[in-house]
């Protein structure tokens, strides 16, 4: 064993090119992926970058959505008693509202 490294070393010591080859395939592994900096870590770091710029543009949208819908319910009073009637279920004074339920649908099924 101590015989097949000495002659590694005794070939790499006696060929030039082979210590230059040597040398470069280290720094393009550690260049392209040891490294903190590496390209590898640039690629995924442009990635982040792009996704995270997708959701800004996203954001910013739904910001410019919601800014239209307080305009609207600003200007607009049916506006405001729409959404009221709608997410909350209430009711003018002279009204009355009727919930349907299923429920005896789902015993028959049952």
């Amino acid at each position: 064993m101590k015989k097949f490294f000495t002659s590694i070393w005794l070939f790499i010591k006696a060929s030039t090119w082979f210590k230059y080859a040597l040398v470069t395939v280290f720094a393009v592994v550690f260049i392209g992926f040891v490294d903190e900096n590496s390209v590898w870590n640039h690629f995924r770091n442009k990635q982040t970058i792009s996704d995270l710029q997708d959701e800004i543009e996203e954001y910013n949208k739904q910001h410019e959505d919601n800014q239209k819908r307080i305009r609207e319910l600003d200007r607009d009073p049916k506006a405001m008693e729409k959404i009221a009637r709608e997410r909350y279920y209430m009711k003018a004074d002279d009204e009355d509202i009727f919930v349907l339920s299923d429920d005896m649908k789902q015993e028959e099924e049952e």
